[in-house]
């Protein structure tokens, strides 16, 4: 799983609340949100940190398209937006049925180019929640319709797709501190839900971002770091960190780094199985 003699290392300190890191490989470079900042900071492969966009919104999770555009979930602003290669901002969802999203977390891109993303409260005070739901929600390829594909989360946070697109990990950061697994249906639907593994332990923290590597095995920050699990729920071990992480991502140029963001740091480590998903496959 991890290389011998590998360590942890801190990249860049000093921030307020570090989240949403993804990879660019063309530029070789990390970009990450500092959400109450709201900023999101680049950085390049040389360890400088530059502004990559403020306000952002107070940006929490990005990823990218499968034609590398940037997607953002605008917690402020209460939207998912995408950067077109104008750079033009361009909002893909805002509302469900007529009512305000509540503030949008994460987001995950399909093999097909459906975006599904998570919308909990966090963002936002309870007399501002149009909602009665916390869902999770997909938008359709060509960033068309969206659909509620899961209504039943307390608190839903992180998700990631197997490698082969077939399921969905999504995990509740609600006391349930769980990580939850669906099949993905032929119309983008989810389907027969069930537990992957329960993440409540004595200690604080709960599940938030999710990464899954080419052998399947599922990445998730929690209580104490960096929880590992195989294809079918087994915990491996956990890469123990200094501050308790809230997302990562794969990086470098064989996707065999390890990109972790916690309060106030980035961190990095490398692995022996390199990472899956839409942006390494495709751009």
């Amino acid at each position: 799983m991890f290389p011998s003699r590998v360590r942890l290392r801190r990249l860049t300190t000093g921030y307020r609340f570090t989240e949403g890191p993804i990879w660019f490989p063309e530029e070789g470079c990390l970009l990450f949100s500092d959400i109450p900042a709201s900023r999101i900071y680049k950085l390049s492969a040389d360890g400088v940190v530059s502004v990559f966009r403020e306000p952002s919104g107070h940006s929490n999770g990005l990823t990218r398209d499968a034609a590398g555009r940037l997607i953002a979930c605008e917690q402020g602003n209460r939207r998912v937006t995408i950067t077109d290669t104008d750079g033009s901002v361009r909002v893909l969802a805002d509302a469900y049925q007529g009512l305000r999203l509540n503030s949008p977390n994460d987001v995950v891109v399909a093999r097909d180019g459906a975006i599904y993303f998570t919308d909990p409260p966090y963002g936002i005070r309870p007399e501002q929640q149009e909602l009665a739901l916390q869902g999770v929600y997909r938008i359709s390829p060509g960033h068309g319709d969206i659909s509620l594909v899961a209504d039943d989360f307390d608190r839903p946070n992180g998700l990631a797709f197997s490698p082969d697109g077939k399921r969905l990990y999504i995990d509740d950061s609600s006391d349930r501190r769980h990580i939850r697994v669906f099949d993905v249906a032929d119309d983008g639907s989810l389907v027969n839900g069930r537990p992957f593994h329960d993440m409540r332990v004595p200690q604080r923290g709960a599940p938030d971002g999710m990464l899954v590597d080419m052998a399947g095995n599922v990445y998730c920050t929690g209580a104490g770091g960096v929880w590992v699990f195989d294809p079918g729920g087994r915990h491996l071990g956990t890469i123990r960190m200094p501050e308790k992480p809230s997302n990562c991502a794969w990086g470098d140029r064989d996707s065999m780094g390890l990109y972790i963001t916690a309060p106030g740091s980035v961190y990095h480590i490398r692995v022996s199985i390199p990472g899956s998903g839409v942006a390494l496959q495709t751009i």
